[in-house]
């Protein structure tokens, strides 16, 4: 089970929402905590790792975007953003950024846990089927090495930072090397719960992650689009 032990950190700047979450995932199973603003947030950080940050977009002093973009670099927790802005931009951004997901507010508590346990299961999936046999553990594609045990990608022996999503995008394509995937396959595998309509954030990932392991982002060697169909990912240069 996802929610088990999974340790939740709530960054918003509202007693009231901080409260509601807090009570509301305690009673879902997880171990929740919460604070104001990025100042608590990195006090927090430093004797504590949670599995998800929840994380305010709108806060006093540093704002949830550039406390998102330093924790992307700094901290392999994942991070769900909330935002009363619930235009598309600023959504965009925030995963460009290295959010996991965006969620809208006002928001329905249950969407809310379903996406947080997508998060989760992603995590926790890939972690188990990474371990379940050692001799597959190691993915690579000309200069770089996918390691599924660590979740982490090196090229040559420089680490390249990923998100929880962007490991999770990687991941798919190289367990499916040479097969066209369409965006409404790889938001099932990725999601995990019902997608908006047309909805961008796969584009918005692909974007993000060719900008971490491809030369030119303008012509791609591993991630290409297949117009009409969706992606391939070619591990082997042509």
């Amino acid at each position: 089970m996802t929610n088990q032990k999974n340790k939740i950190l709530v960054v918003d700047d509202d007693p009231g929402i901080r409260e509601l979450l807090e009570r509301y995932l305690q009673e879902q199973g997880f171990i929740v905590s919460c604070v104001e603003d990025g100042e608590t947030l990195d006090r927090y950080l430093t004797e504590n790792n949670p599995d998800l940050i929840i994380l305010d977009l709108m806060l006093p002093g540093e704002d949830g975007l550039s406390i998102a973009q330093r924790l992307h670099a700094n901290n392999d927790s994942a991070i769900l953003m909330l935002s009363a802005r619930g235009e598309d931009v600023d959504r965009i951004v925030g995963l460009e950024l290295g959010a996991d997901d965006y969620l809208a507010k006002p928001f329905n508590p249950r969407e809310l846990l379903a996406r947080i346990r997508a998060i989760l299961r992603r995590k926790n999936d890939s972690l188990k089927n990474s371990q379940h046999n050692k001799n597959d553990n190691i993915h690579s594609f000309g200069p770089f090495h996918l390691n599924a045990v660590s979740q982490e990608l090196k090229r040559d022996d420089k680490v390249v930072s990923l998100s929880s999503g962007e490991y999770a995008l990687l991941k798919i394509f190289v367990d499916h090397p040479d097969r066209v995937m369409s965006r409404d396959t790889l938001i099932d595998m990725l999601k995990g719960y019902e997608r908006l309509p047309y909805d961008r954030s796969i584009d918005v990932r692909v974007t993000r992650l060719r900008r971490k392991i491809e030369d030119d982002v303008a012509s791609p060697t591993y991630i290409r689009t297949v117009w009409g169909e969706g992606y391939r990912f070619t591990p082997g240069q042509e």
